[in-house]
């Protein structure tokens, strides 16, 4: 087991290789687990004797209501400010769970156990934690580290190849914003990384971990180096909301659009976004899509990082250095046209 500190506001523990079979050991005995019914028909049986909640399953569960029925059921527990929340689950079992113990009696203690290798990789990992508004991702939130993330990958033998595939997505992401060197490794490695080697894995996963604590740990509010974390998000949330794509689907088609937007603007050569598409081809992710400018602008313009009439778009100055430029809704309409 590997262990890695995430620097912030109460800080955060990464686990790497130990998960549900070890939850004694992870939480106090005064715990609560929040999952969904896919990962407790999986792995159910390592719940037996714990108080479970549930939470419904894809983006359209990701909601306020969800958050309050999870108020109900804590209610329900008797929880008291001695009582750790445990998210067991992918990215939306842990946002939910996160906002909930955020918000319940002003605060909870909580933790991860993260089921996905999106989750793994990004989504457990910073202390974000929230759900969708009005089709609007992530609007309301908060960012709140959790006292642990384990990263499970034992439950990796159950994901589906589509919702794996969303995972090293994520995997791409940081790697061409901040480690060229780690691009390279998923470059020779996609074969094993799609094969789910657990070497391949275990080093991927605790680079980009690395990585990513490096982010928050310099800007944990999101005010400046963070925001570079957000490369393909920006066109990918509104396509996620739009054409109903998992998030690293969605994802990676907004990677291959900024990469292609950079070399319009001389910031990247043509071979390097050649290099990502097809490391994203090559992962099973989508890098070709039709897009209705006049759907996805609106979605664009309503994106929480917005300041009055700009985005702040991450583009690539080459690959392994993310750079924010801040465009205007129209030089977006005119770039992705």
């Amino acid at each position: 087991m590997e262990r890695l500190k995430v620097e912030g506001e109460g800080g955060s523990e990464i686990l790497l290789g130990i998960g549900l079979a070890s939850l004694a050991s992870l939480a106090p005995a005064d715990r609560i687990l929040v999952t969904d019914a896919n990962v407790r028909h999986h792995w159910g049986h390592l719940m037996e004797g714990e108080r479970v909640l549930e939470v419904g399953l894809g983006e359209n569960a990701k909601t306020l209501s969800a958050v309050e029925s999870l108020y109900e059921g804590l209610l329900r527990f008797e929880a008291d400010r001695s009582t750790c929340i445990v998210g067991v689950g992918g990215g939306i079992v842990c946002d939910v769970a996160g906002f909930a113990a955020s918000t319940y009696l002003r605060g909870l203690d909580f933790g991860f156990i993260a089921t996905t290798l999106l989750a793994q990789v990004d989504a457990s990992v910073g202390g974000k934690n929230g759900v969708n508004f009005h089709g609007l991702k992530n609007h309301v939130g908060i960012i709140r580290q959790p006292r642990f993330v384990a990263c499970d990958f034992q439950c990796l033998e159950t994901l589906p190849d589509r919702e794996y595939a969303s995972g090293l997505a994520e995997l791409v992401k940081i790697a061409a914003i901040a480690d060229a060197s780690l691009f390279a490794f998923l470059e020779a490695q996609v074969e094993a990384l799609r094969n789910r080697d657990r070497s391949c894995l275990e080093k991927a996963v605790a680079r980009a971990v690395a990585l990513k604590a490096h982010f928050v740990a310099v800007d944990e509010q999101e005010r400046g180096e963070r925001k570079k974390l957000n490369f393909g998000h920006t066109l990918g949330h509104a396509l996620e909301s739009h054409l109903g794509l998992r998030h690293g689907e969605a994802v990676s088609l907004g990677m291959v659009a900024a990469a292609e937007l950079s070399v319009k603007r001389g910031l990247l050569a043509p071979h390097e976004a050649q290099r990502l598409t097809a490391l994203l081809d090559r992962c099973g992710l989508p890098t070709r899509v039709a897009l209705d400018l006049d759907a996805l602008l609106p979605l664009m313009a309503r994106d929480k990082k917005r300041q009055g009439r700009h985005l702040a778009f991450v583009l690539l100055q080459g690959l392994g250095h993310g750079v924010i430029q801040h465009l205007e809704v129209a030089e977006l309409r005119e770039a992705l046209s």
